[in-house]
């Protein structure tokens, strides 16, 4: 596979130096039981993974901090699953890579062949000194500054990988119950098949995270992210320049640091960025196929925004997410990503089929 991911921001980096810088009707899924009246009683949990139960979701934004992306809402039947009831761990990856000799995508060769299709033509190649094993680590500013371009707090990083996630210097020996991070797409798929398991789909991703409580902004309920006691693990303070730690952690948690939802599941909101199986399309909720039962998302990706980049889905928002920036803990919250993108603020969980 290629390196469309952190190449993109290498190359967007070097760009900015270069030049200065068959689904059923919404009436007949409504009038099946609906996510309002979901008992929160009962969890099955098995192997570490949770019994999701079967439902209606009523997809889509639910306040004013929502994207036009995620409107309109919309009903999707969602049949019964299971999930993890957390990130897939560093101790968990870890074993999958000692049972298979895998290496991610930050780990191997950089094709500049394969990553400049996913650029603006013309886009000049960066030096080959640049273009190594690596990927993109956060690093906050000296001072406030704009939104404007996150190459301000992304750095691409020669030697950053799932085992050392913020550089060849960094390591993962004392967080090995912590997210994996840097993990790309496609590195979170094999670690799936490799586990018997499969990503889940965006309209699951969002069923589970609701916990069964209808129309809620947040996995905890609708008080406001920084009221109270500590709810997640994402950015107090000013972004990207100054971090209040009123959670306790500057990067990553581990998992279980902070209280599950109505379905027993942790770190649905916060932490890290979780891979979804679907592609990333702005405008799919416009579409009628939106409303399809079980609905496994558009059959291409598109985002006007990123037009020379296919994305896939990612939800639930990172330690790096707070209300100015993204909220990238709401419940809805959608974002589109490279396939073979590799963050330290990216990792995943997997679910099954229900039996």
């Amino acid at each position: 596979m290629g390196r469309t991911n952190c190449n993109i921001m290498i190359a967007l980096f070097w760009v900015a130096l270069f030049y200065g810088c068959g689904g059923k009707s919404p009436d007949a899924l409504q009038k099946k039981t609906t996510d309002a009246n979901l008992p929160i009683v009962d969890l099955r949990k098995q192997d570490g993974m949770i019994l999701i139960p079967s439902g209606i979701l009523n997809m889509g934004g639910d306040n004013e901090q929502a994207d036009p992306n995620e409107f309109p809402k919309h009903p999707v039947e969602i049949s019964t699953f299971w999930m993890d009831e957390t990130e897939v761990t560093n101790a968990q990856f870890s074993k999958f890579v000692k049972a298979t000799g895998y290496q991610t995508v930050a780990e191997r060769p950089v094709n500049w062949e394969e990553m400049k299709e996913a650029l603006p033509p013309g886009t000049p190649k960066p030096p080959d000194s640049i273009l190594q094993p690596g990927a993109l680590v956060f690093h906050p500013t000296s001072q406030p500054v704009p939104f404007d371009d996150p190459s301000r707090w992304w750095t691409w990083t020669i030697g950053a990988n799932w085992q050392h996630p913020e550089g060849p210097e960094s390591t993962i020996h004392d967080k090995m119950n912590h997210p994996v991070v840097q993990i790309a797409w496609e590195d979170a798929r094999e670690y799936a098949k490799w586990a018997g398991k499969r990503l889940p789909t965006e309209a699951e991703w969002e069923w589970a995270a609701r916990g069964g409580q209808a129309e809620t902004i947040y996995p905890w309920g609708n008080e406001q992210a920084g009221e109270g006691a500590p709810k997640a693990n994402f950015w107090q303070g000013l972004f990207p320049y100054k971090n209040d730690l009123k959670d306790g952690y500057f990067t990553t948690a581990p998992v279980k640091s902070f209280p599950p939802n109505g379905y027993g599941l942790y770190d649905m909101a916060g932490n890290v960025w979780e891979w979804c199986s679907d592609w990333f399309d702005y405008d799919y909720y416009k579409k009628p196929v939106a409303v399809k039962a079980n609905n496994k998302g558009p059959e291409n990706a598109h985002n006007p925004n990123m037009p020379y980049q296919q994305e896939k889905v990612m939800r639930g928002g990172s330690f790096l997410c707070n209300e100015d920036y993204c909220s990238g803990y709401r419940n809805s919250r959608r974002m589109g990503s490279s396939p073979d993108t590799g963050l330290n603020h990216a990792g995943f969980r997997c679910v099954k089929d229900g039996k």
